[in-house]
């Protein structure tokens, strides 16, 4: 498909943020009171499409984000998009070797470049009038290939091997195409929210077994005693064949991770998600062993904030199963790596999902890795979030019987309503202006 000319004309961005820290949902034991947000990108361009993103945060530091993006955004202004098209790990270098911007390193710098990254695959997606899933399923390997920065991660998988894995994934792939457009990953569903009463909590899940979901995931850390209630409670309502997995959002050092899991191995979690700091694989690969005596699995990946911090843990052992997380990394470019390292170490990869956008993204990854990549379904789950779709999203995430419905829409599906941006825009959306109290970086829990 030929596609003509197409220049970057502006970049918008936008601070969006949705109070949640006044119901607690998203709460966890570090991060007690969330206000779900999100840095909007919108970028324009003169023959029509736009291209949309967005990176998550929740609440203080959004900011932070949105001055990144505006001062790096004038790099891609006047941009043709063919010239993504054709070489988009061209681009993507240009934005992350920046001579002096990648000394700050990884963090918010990474989040940025990949707010940006991920509106030009949108609008490339849109061009070509594919959903995000389509347009990776469709690309030649060599295209794939020339999107990722081998530079440190050769040493465990060059991209000979990553052809291979690729080329494997093209043998039946039109089948597994055809079947996950009948019935998407499966999903399972963060109820456990640890600010959440219990009475909350079940009606949750009650809501959410109607809609065919089996498998749910608590918050775990704050409170043995009060994590073992739980765990007891969740166990007795979704029986035995139903996945229960943990998550501690980095609460535990290493030794109390181990201990605290052991205390609640009884009720066979499928795994604990991030025991411990984001970054400390040794501290994983302990972890990991002892879960493994215990039939627990570990599971990261919504912090690790580089290729090379997953090339390691996976590498390592650390983890039974990685997630990935659609706006932590650099961007499409960034993801493809590590989902093909997954496949090389044979590693299902289980999305992290939540916040504002992350399930409408999570899902195009989840179906090329189960289409094209892993090519399979097996062994993989997908997280998904009930809140914050209908009243944001034009085209919401959609479920049926416990599984994700394969977008059909151009792009990622990401354009926002506009009386939602009204709304929260921070500061002065009708949400936040009369709001008593301190707000952003001067919130404490």
């Amino acid at each position: 498909m030929a596609i003509s000319r197409t220049c970057i004309t502006k970049i918008d961005i936008d601070d969006i943020r949705v109070p949640t820290s006044d119901s607690l949902l998203g709460s966890d034991p570090f991060h007690r009171k969330p206000d779900y947000s999100a840095a909007v990108v919108r970028i324009s361009t003169d023959t029509g499409p736009i291209g949309c993103s967005v990176v998550f945060g929740i609440g203080a530091g959004t900011d932070w984000l949105v001055y990144g993006l505006e001062d790096l955004s004038s790099l891609l202004v006047g941009l043709d998009i063919r010239d993504f098209m054709s070489d988009p790990g061209k681009v993507h270098r240009r934005l992350m070797e920046h001579h002096q911007l990648r000394w700050l390193g990884d963090g918010v710098y990474r989040m940025v470049v990949g707010g940006l990254v991920n509106a030009l695959w949108d609008i490339w997606a849109k061009l070509e009038g594919k959903p995000l899933w389509a347009l990776l399923t469709d690309l030649p390997t060599e295209i794939i290939l020339s999107s990722i920065d081998w530079r440190y991660l050769r040493d465990v998988m060059s991209p000979e091997d990553a052809q291979l894995i690729l080329q494997r994934g093209r043998l039946g792939a039109g089948e597994r195409q055809a079947a996950m457009i009948q019935k998407g990953p499966i999903a399972y569903s963060t109820s456990g929210w640890l600010g959440l009463s219990d009475a909350e909590v079940l009606k949750n899940i009650a809501k959410l077994r109607k809609q065919g979901f089996r498998h749910f995931k608590a918050k775990v850390g704050s409170n043995l005693a009060d994590d073992r209630h739980r765990l007891a409670m969740l166990r007795d309502i979704i029986g035995t064949d139903g996945l229960l997995m943990t998550d501690a959002n980095q609460i535990w050092g290493v030794d109390e991770a181990i201990n605290w899991m052991t205390a609640l191995a009884e009720f066979r979690p499928f795994w604990i998600e991030e025991p411990t700091a984001r970054d400390d694989v040794l501290g994983f690969v302990r972890i990991s062993k002892a879960m493994g005596q215990l039939g627990i699995g570990v599971a990261a990946g919504e912090q690790i904030p580089s290729p090379v911090i997953f090339k390691q843990m996976l590498a390592s052992g650390a983890l039974t199963h990685c997630q990935i997380d659609a706006t932590r990394l650099a961007g499409v470019n960034d993801v493809m790596a590590v989902i093909l390292m997954a496949a090389h170490f044979n590693i299902p990869v289980c999305p992290h999902g939540g916040g504002i956008g992350l399930c409408n993204m999570i899902r195009h990854y989840a179906i090329w890795d189960q289409i094209a990549v892993s090519a399979t379904r097996e062994g993989r789950i997908v997280e998904y979030i009930d809140f914050l779709q209908e009243d944001v999203f034009n085209t919401p995430v959609l479920v049926q019987d416990g599984s994700y419905v394969a977008p059909e829409s151009p792009g990622w599906g990401l354009e926002i309503k506009s009386d939602f941006l009204e709304q929260y825009r921070f500061p002065d959306g009708e949400a936040w202006r009369n709001r008593k109290g301190p707000i952003g970086s001067a919130f404490e829990a």
